[in-house]
C-alpha cells in the first residue's frame, strides 16, 4: 500500500512540475513573448509608439494616463545610447533582455536634471569605455547588459489633455542610437 501511495504522489508531483515548465516555456515557443512583440513594431535602434489597443505586434498600453514607446536593440557590435529630454511631469525607463528580465530601470527623479542619458553596452565594451571615457558620456548612466539583445520601454505621464502634446513630443524626440566606440566623435584613445 505504501508503494502505491508513493507512486501516486511521485506521479502528481511530476505532473505538476511538467505543467509548470510548459507554462513558463510557452512564450518562447509560440513567439508571443514581449521581445518578439517589440521586434514586430519595427526596426532596431528606433523608438516605436505603443497604442492603447493591441496591434499586429500584440503590444498595448492600457493605462489612460501613460504613453509608451519601445525600442529593440542589439549591442553585440556596438553599444546603444538612449537620449530624451522635455518638459513632462514624469517619465520612466526600463531595460529588459530578450527573455524579458529587467536589467535596469530609472525615472526622471533619479536622472541628471530630468534628462534621460543612458548608454547600454556589453561588459567588454563598458570596460573599453571606462578606460578612456569620452567627454560626451560624462553625465551618462552606463548600464551593463549580460546579453546582446534586449529592448527598452519608455513611459511618460500625461494625466491631463493639456499635457498630452508634451508627452508625445518627449517620446517622439527620444533616440535609441548605436554608439560607436573610438569614432572621431567618440574618442577612446
Amino acid at each position: 500500500m505504501l508503494k502505491i501511495a508513493f507512486t501516486v504522489f511521485t506521479g502528481l508531483v511530476g505532473a505538476a512540475l511538467l505543467h509548470l515548465i510548459i507554462i513558463l516555456a510557452l512564450p518562447h515557443f509560440t513567439g508571443l513573448d514581449a521581445y518578439t512583440g517589440v521586434l514586430a513594431k519595427g526596426d532596431l535602434n528606433s523608438f516605436h509608439g505603443v497604442g492603447k489597443r493591441p496591434d499586429g505586434s500584440g503590444l498595448s498600453d492600457g493605462d489612460p494616463f501613460l504613453q509608451s514607446s519601445v525600442c529593440a536593440f542589439d549591442i553585440e557590435d556596438e553599444p546603444v545610447r538612449l537620449l530624451a529630454s522635455g518638459d513632462v511631469p514624469f517619465w520612466s525607463l526600463a531595460i529588459y533582455d530578450s527573455s524579458s528580465n529587467e536589467v535596469f530601470s530609472m525615472n526622471d527623479r533619479t536622472s541628471v536634471d530630468g534628462t534621460m542619458d543612458v548608454l547600454v553596452a556589453s561588459p567588454v565594451a563598458l570596460t573599453t569605455l571606462r578606460k578612456a571615457l569620452p567627454e560626451s558620456l560624462s553625465q551618462s548612466i552606463l548600464v551593463e547588459m549580460p546579453r546582446a539583445e534586449g529592448y527598452v520601454v519608455l513611459r511618460t505621464l500625461s494625466p491631463r489633455k493639456s499635457l498630452q502634446d508634451g508627452a508625445q513630443a518627449f517620446l517622439a524626440g527620444a533616440t535609441c542610437d548605436a554608439f560607436a566606440i573610438g569614432s572621431p566623435g567618440n574618442p577612446t584613445d
